[in-house]
């Protein structure tokens, strides 16, 4: 059974006020703002956003209204500097900040894909990332030695961005990988946005390129560009021109809804979007 829809179904369907979302697990890659605009359009609330290096699409899910809480190692515009909703919510205590390394944050979802209830490690010992309560102190029953127990983590809803899936969801994933299968093997559920939607047998051609099974995926949507402006390995280069632009028009709340209205309330779909972009400039 095919488990390809739209994107309108897909987010309509998959993710719930209140949920855990998991996404950006590519880091500065292939990051699914086709999905996080569709999101802000449908007025999704109180999500919790879990990611690693988290560019702007947290920050826009923030001015948008979506967001109760944060737990990620990083959030802002790397081309620019403060994500300044984000520092805006944090400061007003209008979300709940959670703060992770990298590392913490794939090892809460590595541990919820093996099923285990945590994972010990050095990191972050000594630092003030011990606030973080998915984090505890304890001592290995073999040595004795301080470690650090990092508690699993069972998102809601991941959602990734990748090249091409055939309509079952298995996907061919090229480039940086970040967090991506911890977090599709940690989900309850997994929106895979692609570029090219393939029949099966191109797929088993490159069995090698399958980051993860069908079998995880619940929707597949076909969506050219939807990582865009953030860059995806052999289709498109990072739009840094964006990137700079909403630096410039997000530092106040009312610029930010001028931006907002323009790129994302006030467009129906992705298709609209894209007309507004030189989309031949950024292709590889």
């Amino acid at each position: 059974m095919t488990k390809v829809c739209t994107l309108t179904e897909a987010v309509h369907t998959l993710v719930r006020d209140g949920d855990t979302v998991v996404l950006g697990t590519g880091l500065e890659h292939a990051i699914p703002f086709a999905a996080g605009h569709e999101i802000i359009r449908q007025r999704k609330r109180n999500l919790t956003l879990v990611g690693p290096i988290s560019d702007i699409l947290f920050d826009q899910l923030i001015g948008g209204g979506c967001v109760k809480k944060v737990e990620a190692a990083w959030i802002g515009n790397v081309a620019g500097g403060s994500a300044y909703n984000f520092r805006r919510a944090v400061e007003s205590g209008a979300i709940e900040m959670v703060d992770h390394s990298n590392l913490t944050v794939a090892l809460r979802l590595q541990a919820a894909a093996w099923g285990v209830p945590f994972l010990p490690t050095r990191t972050a010992l000594g630092s003030d990332l011990m606030d973080n309560p998915s984090l505890k102190s304890m001592r290995c029953p073999f040595t004795n030695e301080l470690l650090v127990a990092v508690a699993a983590l069972s998102p809601d809803v991941a959602i990734i961005h990748a090249q091409r899936a055939d309509a079952n969801g298995n996907a061919y994933c090229l480039g940086n990988l970040g967090i991506t299968t911890q977090a599709v093997g940690a989900s309850r559920r997994v929106l895979l946005t692609v570029e090219e939607i393939v029949e099966p047998e191109i797929i088993c051609e490159r069995p090698e390129l399958v980051a993860f099974s069908g079998t995880c995926v619940t929707a597949v949507v076909k969506v050219p560009f939807g990582a865009h402006p953030s860059p995806l390995v052999g289709y498109y280069h990072r739009d840094d021109a964006y990137f700079l632009d909403y630096h410039a028009r997000s530092k106040t709340p009312q610029e930010f809804e001028k931006w907002l209205a323009e790129w994302v309330s006030h467009l129906p779909d992705r298709a609209q979007y894209l007309s507004k972009i030189k989309i031949e400039k950024l292709r590889l």
